[in-house]
C-alpha cells in the first residue's frame, strides 16, 4: 500500500511517500480503508520529537513508527474473529494516537479504541478531523470540572483544539470568551463564543478575575499572565508543556495549574460521535491535500496559522 513514512526525525522534509506492507488484522481488530486524514500538532510533534522527551514514547535514536497519523475515516475491509461492533462495508471514523499509522491506505484498529461509525450526513473529509481537537478539548475540560454557567476563556480558539474547546463548552451551556486575531473574530462567533477579544487590538489579560477557567489552546500563553483572570479556585489548562516545562512543574505544585494526560478511551469516542450527530460540533477545516503532497501540508500546519484543521485525502 502507499503511506507517508519517516525513518528519521526532523523537518517535514524527512517524511515520503512509499510502498509499504499493509498492516496485519488481529482479533480484535478492525482493517479501515483509509478515505481521509489529517495532518495536526500531534502529527507534527512526533515527526519532529519536540519536546525531546517524546523520544521516550517514540523511540530515543530513531522513530517506532515510521507511519504516523492519528485521524482516520473510511471504510471497514476487514475484521478480526472477536470484533462484534463492525462490519464489512461500515463507513468508520477514529483517533489512533500511540499506533498511528493513519497516513496510508489501510489501517488496522483495534475495536476497544476510539473507532465509531461516521454519523449520518457526514463524509469522510468531515468526519477525519473530527476526534484529535475534540479528545484534547473533552479531557481538559473534564480536568478543569467546569459546569453549566461557568465561565471559561479560550486562548486560541481557531486550532483544532480551540475551535473544539469552544464548541464543546457551548454545547453544556457553559459561558465562553474566545481570543483570537482581527481577520477571525466572525469566524469564531460562528462557532458560538459569547465574546470575542482581539488579541492583536486588545489586552484579553485585563479582563480581571472572571472566569473559572482559561485554556490556552496552543500552548503560547503561561500562568502568571494569565492568573489574574481566574476568580479564586478557578485553573489554568495549557495544550502544552510551556517554556522549561513550566506547566508540568506547577501541576505538581499547584491546585490552579493542571496539565491532564488525554488518554483514549472508548467511551470518549462515543461522546464525540454523538456531539456531532446532534449538530454540537462541527469540526473547523482549513485546508485539504492529496497524499501525495503531506509535505506541504506538515509546512503548512507549521506556520502555525491554520484554523482548525488540514485534511490529507486518499480517495
Amino acid at each position: 500500500m502507499k503511506a507517508a513514512v519517516h525513518a528519521r526525525y526532523g523537518p517535514p522534509d524527512v517524511v515520503r511517500i512509499a510502498e509499504v506492507d499493509e498492516p496485519t488484522v488481529g482479533d480484535g481488530d478492525v482493517l479501515v480503508r483509509v478515505h481521509a486524514t489529517t495532518v495536526n500538532r500531534t502529527d507534527c510533534a512526533y515527526r519532529a520529537a519536540r519536546p525531546f522527551v517524546m523520544r521516550l514514547a517514540s523511540g530515543l535514536r530513531r522513530p517506532r513508527r515510521t507511519v504516523l497519523g492519528t485521524e482516520f475515516a473510511g471504510v471497514v475491509e476487514a475484521v478480526g474473529e472477536r470484533v462484534e461492533r463492525f462490519g464489512v462495508g461500515d463507513r468508520v471514523f477514529g483517533y489512533n494516537e500511540g499506533p498511528f499509522g493513519t497516513h496510508a491506505e489501510y489501517v488496522a484498529v483495534p475495536e476497544k479504541r476510539m473507532i465509531a461509525t461516521v454519523p449520518e450526513g457526514l463524509s469522510f473529509e468531515e468526519a477525519a478531523p473530527g476526534t484529535e481537537g475534540s479528545h484534547y478539548a473533552l479531557g481538559f475540560l473534564r480536568s478543569a470540572k467546569v459546569a453549566e454557567g461557568q465561565h471559561v476563556l479560550v486562548y486560541g480558539a481557531t486550532g483544532g483544539i480551540g475551535s473544539a474547546a469552544v464548541q464543546l463548552l457551548k454545547a453544556k451551556d457553559i459561558q465562553v470568551t474566545a481570543v483570537c486575531g482581527t481577520g477571525h473574530m466572525e469566524l469564531v462567533r460562528g462557532l458560538g463564543a459569547d465574546r470575542v477579544v482581539d488579541y492583536m487590538k486588545d489586552d484579553f489579560t485585563a479582563d480581571g478575575p472572571i472566569h473559572d477557567a482559561v485554556f490556552d489552546a496552543v500552548g503560547k500563553s503561561s500562568f502568571g499572565r494569565c492568573k489574574g483572570l481566574l476568580k479564586p479556585g478557578g485553573v489554568y489548562l495549557s495544550s502544552e508543556p510551556g517554556r522549561g516545562g513550566q506547566n508540568l512543574l506547577l501541576a505538581m505544585f499547584s491546585r490552579r495549574v493542571r496539565f491532564p494526560f488525554t488518554v483514549e478511551r472508548a467511551e470518549a469516542m462515543r461522546e464525540i460521535r454523538e456531539l456531532i450527530a446532534s449538530g454540537g460540533f462541527r469540526p473547523l477545516i482549513d485546508r485539504r491535500y492529496p497524499l501525495d503532497e503531506i509535505v506541504d501540508a506538515y509546512r503548512y500546519v507549521e506556520t502555525g496559522q491554520k484554523l482548525g484543521n488540514v485534511v490529507i485525502t486518499l480517495r
